[in-house]
């Protein structure tokens, strides 16, 4: 029997952008056919999780943090995917971590909060996806294929600052690096691009 991982994103914002929204939806989905099991840790009080979401049987919601969740030795088997780490994921790493911990910053264009660095302090093995700054639902992606398909993070086809044309006149340049679908366009979660044209007036950071 596969061993069953654990994929967990921090969200310390007491609500949900609707960007937010449709990446964690994407990430549950994909962890589902997986799988495996997609959280939300660290949830304030009171936060309410979109129907959509919390109706997926691969997710689970939790107000406790990852430090009390993970405490003592059950700290080693928990990788939090992280810039500055010295060491690149892996396929090995497969074998070391059954939990993998996203600072809930990875999709914020600059970061605002950096959990990450929170969560390096307090001990939890670091890894590295790459110099290239990734949306939340893309660094989750990017951990499975090397976890559990056993990419190595150079043989993943990336697309990086893809364009998005909405028509002759209307584009805009997303500021991250995204995993090449089979059509060649960026993968992104379903509705994304339909949020993106309908708010093209906006900041991005608006739309989290």
């Amino acid at each position: 029997m596969p061993e069953r991982k654990m994929y967990i994103v921090e969200h310390l914002d007491p609500e949900l952008g609707p960007w937010s929204e449709l990446e964690y939806i994407a990430i549950a989905e994909e962890t589902q056919r997986a799988g495996n099991t997609f959280m939300l840790s660290s949830l304030p009080e009171g936060f309410k999780v979109p129907e959509k979401l919390a109706a997926n049987p691969a997710f689970k919601a939790e107000s406790r943090g990852v430090e009390e969740m993970y405490g003592g030795e059950m700290k080693d088997r928990v990788c939090l995917l992280d810039p500055q780490a010295e060491k690149d994921l892996n396929p090995d790493d497969k074998r070391e971590f059954d939990v993998f911990l996203f600072g809930g910053i990875l999709g914020d264009d600059p970061p605002r909060v950096d959990r990450t660095s929170e969560l390096r302090k307090k001990g939890f093995k670091g890894r590295r996806l790459g110099p290239v700054q990734m949306t939340t639902d893309t660094a989750v992606r990017v951990t499975r294929m090397v976890v559990e398909e056993q990419f190595t993070l150079n043989k993943i086809p990336y697309t990086d600052f893809p364009e998005l044309k909405f028509n002759e006149h209307e584009s805009t340049e997303m500021p991250f690096r995204y995993v090449k679908g089979d059509d060649g366009k960026p993968v992104m979660p379903e509705g994304m691009v339909d949020l993106i044209k309908k708010d093209a007036d906006k900041s991005i950071d608006d739309l989290f």
